[in-house]
């Protein structure tokens, strides 16, 4: 698993410098990889989108999921397999040789949460990577769960959202958490997974001082397929 991954953000990091669209090729490049380390875990993974949901070229969007596991990752983009898909990590991971690079490469904004006024600009960035067409991933929890049921959603997420006008996507993700547990590095083969597109959520219909309807919203929107499905 780690030569894969090696090898694909290598590809990812310097095949870019020959390309002219370098966030289109990396997106290629991390597409290929979820596929491939999904396929050696043999996760029977199956995306249920009930609402048709495709993305309009002219409306920024942001993808909103619960996160049990490092895996949810992957899936999000094997469940969007044609589109760039960017995720707001925390800033130690930009650090990591090569890895750090093609995430940098592909859209993905760092985050310092422990720097507010240096978070406030990493959304902005953020911001501006969703108006040039780059389809951001939130996990609003801000963590990993480890028990399995949603944490309490944070703020940030929403208010990029807000800016923009961006339309939400909800999305539920069951049974990732059993193929790495968080904490441990206990692999688990063969595990199925169901993810489940929500009905998107137009920030259009919400001000500022609507913010907390709107996590009310997208937490409803994602714990219905979490308690109806499991």
């Amino acid at each position: 698993m780690a030569v894969f991954f090696v090898k694909d953000t290598l590809h990812e990091v310097f095949g870019s410098m020959l390309v002219k669209n370098k966030r289109a090729y990396a997106s290629r490049i991390v597409h290929s990889w979820a596929r491939s380390i999904l396929r050696i875990l043999e996760v029977d993974y199956k995306v249920f989108n009930h609402h048709a949901v495709e993305f309009n070229l002219d409306r920024p969007y942001i993808i909103m999921s619960n996160h049990s596991s490092h895996f949810d990752i992957p899936l999000l983009y094997v469940t969007f397999p044609r589109d760039i898909i960017a995720m707001i990590a925390k800033k130690e991971l930009f650090r990591i040789p090569f890895f750090g690079w093609g995430m940098k490469i592909s859209g993905c904004v760092s985050i310092d949460r422990e720097d507010k006024y240096q978070a406030i600009k990493d959304l902005k960035v953020a911001e501006k990577n969703m108006l040039e067409g780059v389809r951001i991933w939130v996990a609003p929890e801000g963590t990993r769960t480890l028990t399995g049921k949603m944490g309490k959603f944070k703020k940030g997420g929403f208010k990029i959202a807000l800016n923009v006008k961006a339309i939400i996507v909800p999305l539920t993700i069951i049974g990732s958490g059993k193929i790495l547990p968080p904490k441990t590095f206990d692999f688990s083969v063969g595990e199925k997974v169901k993810i489940y597109i929500g009905k998107p959520i137009d920030t259009l219909h919400y001000q500022l001082k609507d913010l907390p309807k709107l996590m009310a919203d997208v937490a409803d929107a994602i714990a219905v397929n979490l308690e109806e499905k499991t």
